[in-house]
């Protein structure tokens, strides 16, 4: 059973009975939201072997956290079935060697040790996002906030909105339009940057290194579109098989085979060729610049063939008014923090956006 669909009923079914017979007129927001596979909807049988199980988040006012959560939490051991839908609803404790995973463990009875784990709307957001959700959200905070976890934030699912949980899910639901834009620009630029070094390197009898950067304008082209289509990528983990399921994956997914599995550069060239077009139409079709040709073109008179992808990064700043968005950062437009680094405990650290805001200041 999906992760996500086992919550919902084990939200329904075993957890909201228990809640409204001891804690009536309680105010709360339940939900699925946050890491985890499930959360994405990505969740296989291999998912259930960590942290994986009957589990709901517990959202609750800042007085009932601080006066009621030991009560909650000691009302649903005792009173929780031990099973539900034939998956224990037991954990066991977190494992200190193991970043303090959690597995099911059955038990015959209660209590149990369940994940039925509470939460304020303010400390969940602050913890998660590193951002305190009483403030307005300004464009630079935008280009600190990992794409993976905002993605996280918008999947899942509410079960119950008693405090307006949806209400900032909405506020993270994608990008002001300006920010969009800097983020496109900012992966035309490295297209524009790299286009040309894979035959380069290959032409030096470099396949390794050709390779390597023919990868990464890979990845830059799925980047793009999944920007380009308004969604935000998960963690490496899930990248690539979100975007299968984006509308453009079908055209895409043979030009990337293509440069990913190629045996030389030229035939990796070929399919960036094909790539560069479907995405230079992609492009036009937004209608957020002029209309640029979609065919490839040699890279100043030497062979190599390439989109030109400064071309769309300096059409796309020219439509940027957002005085956050500086001078300085249209000159060099590194984007949003994934685009400049897939260090992960940048993207999952929340301590780390501060800092980064100020670096963008």
């Amino acid at each position: 059973m999906p992760g996500l669909k086992l919550a919902e009923g084990f939200y329904q079914e075993a957890v909201k009975p228990i809640l409204e017979a001891g804690f009536p007129g309680l105010q709360y927001s339940a939900a699925l939201i946050g890491s985890g596979s499930e959360v994405l909807g990505l969740d296989t049988e291999m998912s259930t072997d960590h942290h994986w199980g009957p589990r709901v988040m517990l959202f609750l006012t800042p007085d009932d956290f601080k006066l009621k959560r030991d009560t909650i939490r000691t009302v649903l051991r005792n009173k929780l079935t031990p099973v539900y839908r034939g998956y224990p609803t037991n954990f066991s404790d977190p494992d200190p060697e193991d970043n303090g995973v959690q597995i099911l463990r059955p038990a015959a009875s209660g209590p149990v040790n369940h994940r039925v784990e509470t939460f304020t709307l303010t400390g969940f957001f602050t913890d998660y996002m590193g951002f305190d959700i009483n403030k307005e959200l300004e464009t630079i905070d935008w280009l600190t906030l990992p794409q993976q976890k905002l993605r996280s934030i918008v999947a899942g699912r509410v079960f119950h909105d008693g405090l307006g949980l949806e209400k900032i899910r909405k506020r993270f639901a994608w990008y002001p339009h300006d920010a969009w834009l800097f983020i496109l620009a900012s992966l035309w630029a490295r297209i524009g940057q790299e286009e040309h070094l894979m035959g380069r390197a290959g032409i030096e009898g470099d396949e390794n290194g050709s390779a390597i950067i023919g990868s990464r304008l890979a990845r830059d082209i799925m980047r793009l579109a999944f920007l380009m289509e308004k969604e935000y990528p998960p963690y490496a983990k899930w990248f690539g098989t979100a975007f299968s399921r984006l509308k453009s994956a079908g055209k895409l997914s043979p030009g990337l085979k293509g440069i990913l599995h190629a045996d030389s550069w030229q035939e990796r060239e070929k399919s960036l060729s094909t790539a560069y077009t479907i995405l230079a139409e992609m492009h036009n079709a937004l209608g957020i610049t002029e209309s640029f040709s979609t065919e490839v073109s040699q890279f100043w008179g030497r062979p190599f063939r390439v989109i030109k992808g400064d071309r769309f990064k300096s059409a796309i700043l020219d439509k940027i008014k957002d005085p956050q968005i500086t001078p300085m950062m249209k000159r060099s437009p590194i984007g949003s923090i994934d685009v400049f680094s897939d260090n992960a405990d940048t993207l999952e650290d929340a301590a780390f956006r501060p800092i980064l805001r100020k670096f963008f200041e």
